[in-house]
């Protein structure tokens, strides 16, 4: 199977959306790309269940990040994996739905780690929020 097939793939899994912080690929200012789960730096494949659909900005900063602080407890948590964790059980969009609320300490180390409400996302929902394509 050839790279761009995969990154078909994974698109479709996604919705066409990053895998953490949920931006819609069609509205971005960059490619989206593979992001390997576990890192291949720490062991991880190639295979279908460690690939995740993400922007440029979650993969950069995921680099080969596992796991990162939760800010309220202090301890480490595993940063979110969306073959295996629902999204809804570890994050909530607010009411206003410009940013990610963390529900977990699974969900707020990955909204640290990953800066999931960096300025420019937040700029980019609420354009969304104002034509109804967000969340």
């Amino acid at each position: 199977m050839s790279l761009k097939d995969i990154k078909d793939i994974l698109a479709n899994v996604a919705g066409g959306r990053c895998e953490y912080c949920k931006s819609l690929a069609k509205y971005a200012t960059e490619s989206f790309c593979i992001d390997h789960i576990l890192p291949k730096s720490k062991g991880g494949n190639d295979e279908l269940t460690n690939l995740a659909y993400s922007c440029m900005g979650c993969n950069s900063r995921k680099y080969n990040k596992t796991e990162a602080l939760d800010p309220v407890t202090g301890e480490k948590a595993p940063l979110f994996n969306p073959r295996n964790d629902n999204w809804n059980e570890n994050f909530v969009w607010s009411a206003d739905s410009l940013k990610i609320l963390g529900i977990s300490p699974m969900g707020r180390a990955t909204i640290e780690a990953l800066k999931l409400n960096r300025k420019s996302l937040m700029n980019l929902r609420k354009l969304l929020v104002a034509s109804d394509e967000h969340p």
